[in-house]
């Protein structure tokens, strides 16, 4: 028979009760430098200024902005945004998926012997890991800034930006699931002579697809996200005429453009779901 230890109300006694209790005072004590280091005083926010100027802007946003002109131009935006965000997908894929494969163990033929990888091998992939974290620690709003200098304003930087960024991303994460896997189809198959890549489409594939798939669907919908950020730098697409109507005050046409922009999340959410219930 089990004994519950009980306290003098007659409640079960909680014996980690003090562990717990010492980890939110130990962290009140971390947390606390930081915040007055960034000057966190959330309390502005209630100021009488502060909340008369937001209330002002926020009832600018009733009714959105639903003339024909401005869908015709928030529409094209829009669009923009998407393909600007699928083709910097797309480029940061054809860079992430060669050099995933190659920094992934499961398909190293020299440890297929010693069952470890050989001392070559594995400095060559330790330098395409770095260089993934290079790509990686970059924002893509920070490559973004650096590339409209270099290209100009418009969706070109904002492609390549994504493309750079997201193929650090990708790379790290697709091997990261890869390696997770079970490597024995993959060990089988590398034996019989089979090369990587057939490795990974009948060994690694389809055990890890619908994991991938989210992912890379996930980072998609972070891409789309990503260019309506960009755009306030001159990257074009959604986010630069939302900056222009921010500046201008013209809070129905900034109304219209975020619920495009919701739209647009759901939509991809929803192809996500899709997808992943397809592959399981």
């Amino acid at each position: 028979m089990i004994h519950k230890k009980l306290n003098q109300h007659g409640y079960d006694h909680d014996p980690a009760w003090r562990g717990r209790v010492t980890a939110v005072i130990f962290s009140c004590i971390l947390l606390w430098p930081m915040l007055v280091m960034t000057e966190f005083s959330p309390w502005v926010l209630l100021d009488k200024q502060s909340l008369h100027a937001s209330a002002k802007f926020i009832i600018s946003f009733f009714p959105p902005a639903h003339s024909i002109e401005f869908l015709q131009l928030a529409l094209t935006a829009c669009w923009e945004t998407v393909a600007m965000a699928t083709a910097g997908m797309t480029l940061a894929l054809l860079g992430a998926i060669p050099m995933s494969l190659l920094i992934t163990e499961n398909f190293s033929l020299s440890r297929l012997g010693t069952g470890k990888v050989a001392l070559l091998p594995s400095m060559f992939r330790q330098l395409i890991r770095w260089f993934l974290i290079l790509l990686r620690s970059v924002p893509e709003l920070v490559w973004a800034l650096l590339l409209v200098r270099i290209v100009g304003l418009g969706p070109t930087a904002g492609v390549v930006a994504i493309a750079l960024s997201y193929c650090g991303m990708l790379g790290k994460v697709y091997a990261e699931i890869l390696e997770s896997s079970d490597d024995n189809a993959c060990n089988s198959l590398l034996r019989n002579g089979c090369g990587r890549m057939t490795a990974l489409l009948y060994g690694a594939l389809p055990e890890c697809a619908a994991e991938l798939t989210s992912y890379t669907v996930y980072r998609w919908e972070c891409a789309i996200r990503g260019s309506v950020v960009m755009g306030f730098v001159g990257a074009g697409g959604l986010g630069q005429r939302m900056e222009e109507s921010i500046k201008m005050m013209a809070g129905g046409e900034l109304s219209s453009m975020l619920i495009m922009f919701i739209a647009l999340v759901a939509v991809a959410d929803g192809v996500s779901g899709m997808l992943r219930r397809r592959l399981v």
